[in-house]
């Protein structure tokens, strides 16, 4: 497209810009998929719930408005392209949510925590990659087909709620999302823990912006260049498999979104923990925690694969969309971290 940078460099550097907002969210913002479900269920607090409602509505308003001035094609957007599978929905966001809790961080989390010095996040990140790519392409990749098929959407009938309920109500899908996404910040907002919460109320839009400059960025590339760039935004499973094989094999290889999103969101933490003070070097000291690390990290590659996303690739890039499996997929997550998380702290010990 621009002579001094291939369609897939520039590709990558969008995704570098939104992974450094995100990285810049995760460690100035604490936003965080695990630390909000936590905080949720044993500290009485929402707030970093709220905080994902509102970049969810961020990113829905942002992303159908690219589609309503014709900047983002719906079709072609990754999500929208493949038909909904509920059962992978269900099965891939349960395993990526237990796993999340027992390994104590979700394949976004744990670059956000190397990025402030945490080495044991190091072992999530590279034990997921490879996990996701075990599952994508390696021995387990025939058998996940077998059962959790994927097949091409119908593009007269896309799986977005936003389409689903144009065909229903009348007018533009781009429309319905927009609005639904309205309804979803107000709803926040009409919180007032979120509107005193200025630091937090601010990163969240942050994050809801980084995933629609994915999609929009994504998407002009495809319309303007000369490569068949996919239509994407910000995941965490895939990209950190991608980012391995890339260091190992970048003499004949291409860059792409995914990891220019990984190296960003490494940077933007990086940044972040330097400006609160909060880098320093930290190791596993426990075999046990790192045995527990290791094997949560392997069910998140697994189940992101699965669910076609991760917290953020399903919990945002596919909530902006409308994906009929992104609601279904985020409740999963919620649900399995729920579950790994009472078993790291009662041990499902009955109560006398």
């Amino acid at each position: 497209m621009l002579d001094w940078i291939s369609d897939a460099n520039l590709a990558a550097l969008v995704g570098l810009v939104g992974g450094v907002m995100l990285g810049l969210a995760a460690r100035l913002g604490r936003f965080c998929t695990l630390g909000a479900i936590e905080d949720a269920l044993y500290a009485g607090s929402g707030l970093r719930l709220r905080m994902w409602g509102m970049a969810i509505g961020v990113a829905m308003i942002g992303s159908h408005a690219l589609m309503a001035s014709g900047h983002l094609p719906a079709a072609e957007t990754v999500y929208l392209r493949l038909g909904w599978n509920p059962l992978a929905s269900i099965v891939g966001g349960l395993l990526f949510g237990y796993g999340m809790a027992i390994s104590g961080n979700c394949g976004f989390g744990a670059l956000a925590r190397l990025g402030g010095g945490d080495l044991r996040s190091f072992v999530i990140v590279m034990v997921m990659g490879l996990s996701a790519y075990v599952a994508i392409s390696g021995p387990l990749a025939r058998l996940r087909v077998a059962i959790f098929p994927e097949n091409p959407a119908d593009p007269e009938a896309l799986p977005s709620v936003a389409h689903g309920l144009a065909g229903l109500m009348g007018g533009t899908p781009a429309l319905v999302g927009m609005g639904l996404g309205g309804l979803l910040v107000l709803a926040m907002l009409a919180n007032k823990e979120l509107r005193g919460a200025r630091v937090e109320l601010f990163w969240s839009v942050i994050a809801g912006l980084a995933v629609v400059i994915g999609w929009g960025g994504t998407a002009f590339i495809l319309e303007h260049g000369f490569s068949a760039i996919p239509v994407e935004s910000h995941t965490y499973s895939a990209p950190l498999g991608d980012m391995i094989i890339y260091l190992m094999t970048s003499s004949g290889n291409n860059l792409n979104f995914g990891v220019g999103s990984v190296v960003g969101v490494l940077a933007g933490a990086f940044i972040g923990s330097l400006f609160k003070g909060h880098f320093r070097w930290e190791a596993c000291e426990d075999p046990r925690e790192l045995k527990r690390q290791i094997g949560g990290a392997v069910v998140m590659g697994f189940g992101a694969v699965v669910a076609i996303g991760c917290s953020i690739g399903q919990g945002l890039s596919a909530f902006a969309v409308l994906y009929y499996g992104a609601p279904v997929t985020f409740v999963a997550i919620i649900a399995g971290a729920a579950f790994g998380l009472r078993q790291l702290i009662s041990g499902f010990a009955v109560a006398e």
